[in-house]
């Protein structure tokens, strides 16, 4: 219930500048992005793995490039990114359903 609260408050706030730019979407490759997207949902690296054909190493991969070409500190910070770019939209499901 907090954490729904907490994202629903970023959310409903403009962009933050601190987070980068739509140009460093640019940065990420296909499968990055929906890796970045499987992360805004709150899915770990196994469940990742699990919903698409990629091994849990490559996952884990992927996430480090995503934190480092979007400069972004963790996979919170990924999470906030995702939802201020409309890269996930509060309540959408795994397969971008709302």
């Amino acid at each position: 219930m907090i954490t729904r609260r907490v994202i629903a408050g970023f959310v409903s706030r403009p962009p933050a500048s601190a987070l980068g730019s739509f140009a460093d979407l640019d940065e990420l490759t296909s499968e990055e992005l929906g890796v970045l997207e499987h992360i805004a949902r709150g899915l770990s690296n196994a469940e990742i793995a699990a919903e698409t054909a990629l091994e849990e190493a490559a996952v884990a991969e992927h996430a480090s490039r995503i934190l480092e070409k979007l400069r972004l500190r963790d996979r919170v910070q990924a999470v906030v990114y995702a939802y201020e770019h409309g890269i996930v939209h509060a309540g959408e499901t795994v397969d971008g359903t709302l």
